[in-house]
């Protein structure tokens, strides 16, 4: 496995120690060389499950009167993450490791902010697969009421599902990769079918105005363009789980870097379009009524009103697999957050371990599947009857989370990559860390500004404060970890965010006159 070579800018604290190696070694390390670019961007397009954000984002959008913005703003978002993907492709040359974001804030912000990282990632991506869960077992009851005439439980849904992922955590990762590709193909074919059907036969045999640009009641009716981005920045998380696949690609340095950008243009294409297709298939001035009257059944109403039947019993089925196929991603991505923290020594040693024959972090998989089985049981044992609202929820605490850590991660690369440089030029180095710093801080505060809105709930409602401070929560007990490993464990601390790489600390020859110190010097 290839690994980082750089100048000693991460000087571990403490006497002299040398961290060990715990990611090399037969049978400990993934595999290099089984994934390319494609697959990559496979896996983080369907960690974005673009069909999922058409049926159940987009009309919600236009319910609340977004209007012809929806679409520009899937644009707005996608340049703003592209500033981002050339910072974070920069990184990823720099730390190439299965830790992925919790790797790049240990260089850029300190070791105790990775791991604060570490642990607001693993608990942001869980509470997504969640809600992921949640959502698959609502939008597969019309397929069952329709195929077998009675009305499947939710939870029932949902272990179906978490049965599949978990069963597939564990392959290898090319032939995973390589479901996963037919998976979203598919889901980008139904949404793009749906819409070129909108576009060829639009409401009223004609293209509105306002289906382009605001004008007259559209343009009131908006809602703060604020929502509207945040809506936007939250549709796109995922596309970051590119860093988690560097170890093993062909090129670590290089493809999970380019896959950023591949995933983030794919994904804003595909929104954009067919989110402009629902408003031309609906016409701009009667599309909020509708989308307020359908909710997620809107898309299937307007495909069902141009395509056959089975077309758009096809949609639903390809819907669940899409999001089967995203709650797979996300837990591939925590299976190998799991294994990188292990391998460091942050997480109990068997997490680190990988299979021989499949070189996929299979302990890590299990427990993460395990952690997923207690809380859907625990869910259904409360008797949640309908878990839309919930599963709406977790998705927008989890989306939080992880774009807080965007943000981390950008002020990160700012900081590291003009402390060492290392031959980028001003714009990978200075322009795009501190124009994507800005934007994402920008979207940012945004997003927590309307957290009642996002969340679907009064402005003095418990969750307007208990979401921000569950994750300050998650974020300060792993900022906790990490200092005190500096005291406690000197050796595991200088080895945070190395992917398992030694580090070695020997001290300085002893100065000549009694009682004065030297700093030491770190040699990798």
């Amino acid at each position: 496995m290839e690994t980082a070579a750089e100048p000693p800018d991460n000087t571990p604290e403490g006497p002299g120690f040398a961290a060990p190696s715990a990611g090399v070694g037969a049978g400990r390390s993934l595999a290099p060389g089984r994934v390319g670019v494609a697959a990559v961007t496979f896996f983080a397009v369907a960690a974005t499950a673009p069909l999922a954000v058409l049926v159940f984002v987009v009309p919600a959008a236009y319910a609340r009167g977004g209007g012809p913005l929806i679409p520009l703003t899937f644009v707005a978002v996608a340049i703003v993450l592209l500033l981002f993907a050339a910072s974070y492709a920069a990184m990823v040359h720099r730390a190439p490791f299965a830790g992925a974001l919790y790797a790049y804030v240990s260089r850029g912000l300190g070791r105790p902010a990775g791991v604060a990282a570490a642990w607001l990632a693993l608990a942001s991506y869980t509470a997504l697969q969640l809600g992921l869960y949640g959502v698959a077992g609502v939008a597969a009851a019309p397929l069952v009421h329709g195929w077998f005439g009675f009305e499947a439980q939710w939870w029932m849904v949902a272990g179906a599902c978490w049965l599949i992922v978990a069963l597939c955590g564990t392959i290898r990762i090319e032939i995973l990769s390589g479901l996963l590709a037919l998976l979203v193909l598919a889901e980008i074919a139904v949404a793009v079918g749906f819409g070129t059907a909108s576009v060829i036969a639009p409401a009223g045999d004609r293209f509105g105005p306002g289906s382009i640009l605001p004008t007259g009641a559209s343009a009131i009716d908006r809602p703060a363009l604020g929502l509207l981005l945040a809506v936007g920045v939250l549709a796109f998380i995922g596309f970051e789980t590119t860093g988690t696949y560097a170890e093993e690609t062909m090129r670590p340095r290089r493809e999970a870097g380019y896959a950023t950008y591949a995933s983030i243009v794919v994904f804003g294409v595909v929104a954009a379009f067919a989110s402009w297709s629902v408003s031309v298939g609906a016409a701009p001035g009667q599309v909020a009524a509708l989308a307020r009257a359908r909710g997620p059944e809107l898309v299937f109403d307007l495909a069902g009103a141009r395509l056959a039947p089975w077309a758009v019993t096809t949609g639903r089925v390809v819907l669940l697999t899409a999001l089967i196929a995203a709650a797979l991603a996300l837990h591939n991505a925590i299976a190998r957050y799991l294994y990188a923290l292990a391998r460091e020594h942050l997480l109990p040693a068997p997490l680190g371990r990988v299979a021989r024959r499949t070189s996929a972090p299979r302990t890590a998989s299990l427990v993460q599947s395990a952690i997923a089985a207690i809380a859907l049981a625990v869910s259904a044992l409360a008797g949640v009857g309908s878990p839309s609202a919930l599963a709406h929820r977790l998705g927008v605490a989890g989306g939080l989370g992880v774009l807080v850590l965007l943000l981390a991660t950008a002020l990160a690369a700012l900081l590291h990559l003009n402390r060492v440089p290392n031959g980028e030029g001003a714009w990978g180095r200075f322009l795009a860390p501190i124009l994507s710093t800005v934007a994402l801080g920008t979207l940012c505060y945004l997003a927590f500004w309307n957290i009642p809105s996002l969340l679907g709930v009064p402005p003095d409602a418990t969750l307007v404060w208990l979401v921000p401070a569950a994750l300050s929560a998650v974020a300060g007990a792993g900022l906790v970890h990490g200092v005190a490993l500096r005291g406690a464990r000197p050796t595991v601390y200088a080895g945070i965010g190395q992917g398992g790489t030694a580090v070695v600390v020997t001290p300085l020859p002893q100065p000549r006159e009694p009682g004065a110190h030297r700093p030491e010097r770190v040699n990798r």
